[in-house]
């Protein structure tokens, strides 16, 4: 098994890839850059001989904010890279997929693009179009030999979400997130909820919608203290 690594910081990328027990290479690169997909698939063709048996979209930001003070802009930047970027990686990556195939493409997602939060509708939006193209995706790419999965993600300890303000039950970690990514990528799986009881956010959603609004814009709900990757420097 051989790795490739993508995303912005170089100097971060070369260090884990030395850390890690298996063969990786770099990409650094922005994937809102309009020439960012052709540059992946030119590294994998240069050196993995053009072939890609796991493509993992797992690139995002969430910049918080109501729509009545951060507007448009707030969501066409998150919408760039946590849908757009995604999209144009996957179109630019999809025919060595197919020669590749069996494979498979993994769409990392988020339990907000099941139920929205206040203050967090840019991110939801973008997470809302990912869940849905997935869906899509995956009826129309099996005939090609390409399983598409999806993750959805509740709260994650990460760099960008330390979540101290939540109690641990509720904070899962990367490794797990990591093990649902593998069941819904080579595992075959459809989709896996990180941790796996959030699913219940998305039920009661569809079948007790006033109830969960009820909850989610109660006084009891908090204002998370987030910081993005993608604000800082290359």
């Amino acid at each position: 098994m051989e790795l490739v690594l993508v995303a912005r910081r170089e100097e971060r990328l070369g260090a884990l890839a030395e850390q890690l027990s298996v063969p990786a290479t770099i990409v650094a690169v922005d994937l809102t850059d309009e020439d960012a997909p052709q540059r992946v698939v030119d590294h994998l063709r240069e050196h993995h001989a053009g072939r890609l048996d796991l493509l993992v979209n797992n690139a995002g930001a969430a910049w918080r904010g109501t729509f009545g003070d951060v507007g448009w802009e707030n969501v066409r930047r998150t919408m760039e890279l946590n849908f757009d970027a995604q999209v144009r990686l996957t179109e630019a990556l999809l025919p060595l997929l197919r020669a590749s195939a069996p494979s498979a493409i993994v769409n990392v997602a988020s339990t907000a693009g099941r139920v929205a939060r206040a203050g967090s509708g840019a991110y939801s939006a973008s997470k809302f179009a990912l869940i849905g193209w997935t869906d899509a995706l995956h009826l129309e790419e099996r005939e090609h030999g390409v399983h598409v999965g999806l993750v959805l993600p509740g709260f994650i300890r990460t760099e960008g979400f330390p979540a101290a303000e939540l109690p641990s039950a509720l904070v899962s970690t990367a490794e797990v997130a990591a093990e649902a990514i593998y069941a819904a990528g080579p595992g075959g799986k459809a989709e896996r909820y990180v941790p796996r009881p959030y699913y219940l956010a998305s039920f009661f959603r569809v079948v007790a919608p006033r109830l969960t609004r009820r909850v989610l814009g109660g006084k009891g709900s908090q204002r998370l203290s987030t910081k993005t990757g993608a604000d800082a420097p290359p």
